[in-house]
């Protein structure tokens, strides 16, 4: 990920210069009130954002009321929840801090006790779900390291505007181990792994044969159950599906282009006895 010269010149020294003041807050084990303003501060001089007209305080939300909020241009982009710097971040906090942002339509959450950063998007699904894109502790982050400062960027103002927290989340997905289970057992790569042992053994073996081979034997059950294994094979599907209905686009084009979908063409000999 490529991070502009001048925003990571900004969360080096927005780095070195927070860590020492979290990790003294960490010791004074300062309330809410106090961790919220460091929170704040840090949203500005680490993250860009203008803390006078783009950090929200105490945003009401159906009579409750978020910490904090991000916004550009008017949109809200991320509500974030503070907790004191001593306090663990629990499942409950998360289920707070969503059912705010699922309130205000908004899709990316935070949570937050200073030093801890826990980010989620919001999965408007029925129930309403969430899912954890990024998990960092700011006081074991290096400034040096330019795979640190990566992460970090992906908070910032920056980041929001090029839509980096999404494109990080499609990237995990992507990668994740239902999707590479569904991937696996997509017809696609098992005509492909069938072709391979027919050409090194010269066995011939059937797709759902195969199937089910690696099902018992090579992928384990738990990336193969569960809503989100159900997720991840419709999304390989979909994708399937959408390749086919291209490729037959592009062939039904190429056949217009050569003139050879029509009944008025000849065969080759038929057109040299014409001829």
């Amino acid at each position: 990920m490529a991070i502009p010269n001048r925003v990571a010149e900004r969360l080096f020294s927005g780095l070195k210069r927070f860590q020492p003041i979290l990790s003294s807050a960490k010791a004074r084990d300062v309330n809410e009130s106090d961790t919220s303003m460091i929170v704040t501060d840090l949203l500005a001089e680490i993250c860009g954002y203008d803390k006078y007209s783009e950090v929200t305080r105490e945003l009401c939300i159906r009579g409750t009321f978020c910490d904090l909020a991000t916004r550009i241009d008017g949109k809200f982009q991320m509500l974030i929840e503070v907790k004191a710097i001593g306090l663990e971040l629990k499942d409950s906090h998360v289920k707070q801090a969503v059912d705010y942002a699922a309130n205000q339509g908004v899709e990316w959450v935070a949570l937050t006790n200073g030093h801890l950063w826990k980010v989620f998007r919001v999965l408007f699904t029925k129930p309403l779900d969430a899912e954890l894109v990024l998990d960092i502790d700011l006081l074991l982050l290096n400034a040096k390291s330019a795979a640190d400062l990566e992460n970090l960027y992906l908070i910032t103002r920056e980041s929001m505007l090029k839509s980096g927290l999404y494109a990080y989340h499609d990237h995990l997905q992507a990668t994740n181990k239902f999707y590479l289970a569904a991937i696996v057992l997509s017809d696609t790569v098992l005509h492909t792994v069938r072709r391979e042992l027919q050409r090194l053994s010269d066995v011939k073996v059937d797709v759902e044969e195969l199937r089910e081979a690696l099902k018992q034997e090579v992928i384990k059950r738990d990336v193969l159950e569960g809503e989100k294994a159900d997720g991840a094979r419709k999304k390989v599907a979909k994708a399937a599906t959408k390749l086919l209905r291209i490729r037959k686009d592009k062939e039904d084009e190429t056949s217009d282009g050569d003139g050879t979908n029509g009944g008025d063409v000849l065969p080759s000999r038929e057109r040299e006895e014409t001829a």
